[in-house]
């Protein structure tokens, strides 16, 4: 038999059964699927059940230039941010299975919108070992619901950028991915080593109905990276920058800096 936990206060004995001393352990501690998990090399992540959803949680609170902000699909850890306005850097908090398959876990800072769109920001990682395929995000939804139809542009961890789009509310997303590296450059084992080239700055352009990734590699006036991507949302919808750590039960930590919004095509600076 196993007997309660006691502690002895002035004036005052207080126990507590075992079974409740579990359950307040297990309740602190967040419990994943293990679709959610994140891949590695004993691990595949593979994509949610199809009808897995979880309503996200909104904030009609102003941060900086945005309008509001959300955890999209409510990870289990809830996520937050700053916003600091001597420097214009916003530090997002976001734990998060994934913004990818058919819905996204992500803390997400908005301004509702309608026309065109341009929207940039530098990113850094504070943590150099945060998981590799962590993203920080620019993304045009047009709901805040996990499932959304949206458009992304996103700089992940190991310095992959993607323009990617969810083409219809519940589909799979669907992008085209860039990994851009250089010889003879420092950090290299060797002059003939590939080093990662990791952008200092990203942009998403919205023109109509086409969607461009615009980056800065190393500080050079910003440039479109490969062809657009063509998708209808319906007027308003959501503008603004977002961050998963790609881990559904750890917070990870972006910072998105001299962020431009401008509801106008072809503003990038």
């Amino acid at each position: 038999m196993k007997l309660a936990a006691c502690w002895l206060l002035p004036g005052l004995a207080l126990c507590i059964a075992p079974s409740i001393l579990r359950a307040q352990a297990s309740a602190a501690v967040p419990q994943a699927p293990d679709w959610a998990q994140p891949g590695s090399a004993t691990h595949n992540q593979v994509a949610p059940p199809t009808d897995f959803h979880r309503p996200s949680t909104n904030f009609n609170t102003p941060i900086g230039i945005f309008d509001g902000q959300s955890d999209i699909g409510s990870a289990l850890i809830p996520g937050s941010a700053t916003y600091d306005p001597a420097t214009s850097a916003y530090t997002i908090n976001s734990a998060g299975y994934n913004i990818w398959y058919t819905r996204d876990e992500f803390r997400y800072l908005w301004k509702k919108m309608s026309g065109d769109v341009s929207l940039a920001a530098d990113i850094f990682f504070p943590d150099p070992k945060g998981y590799g395929d962590r993203k920080a995000v620019l993304v045009i939804r047009q709901s805040l619901d996990d499932d959304s139809q949206e458009v992304i542009v996103a700089l992940h961890g190991r310095g992959m950028i993607h323009l990617a789009q969810r083409p219809e509310k519940d589909v799979r997303v669907k992008d085209m991915e860039y990994r851009i590296g250089g010889r003879g450059r420092p950090g290299g084992a060797s002059p003939g080593s590939l080093v990662t080239v990791i952008a200092k700055r990203i942009g998403i352009e919205k023109r109509g109905d086409a969607f461009g990734l615009f980056v800065s590699l190393e500080g050079e006036p910003m440039h479109q990276f490969g062809p657009p991507i063509q998708l209808h949302l319906e007027a308003p919808f959501y503008v603004g920058i977002g961050f998963c750590s790609h881990l559904p039960t750890t917070s990870d930590t972006a910072v998105l800096s001299n962020v431009v919004l401008e509801n106008s095509a072809g503003q990038f600076h």
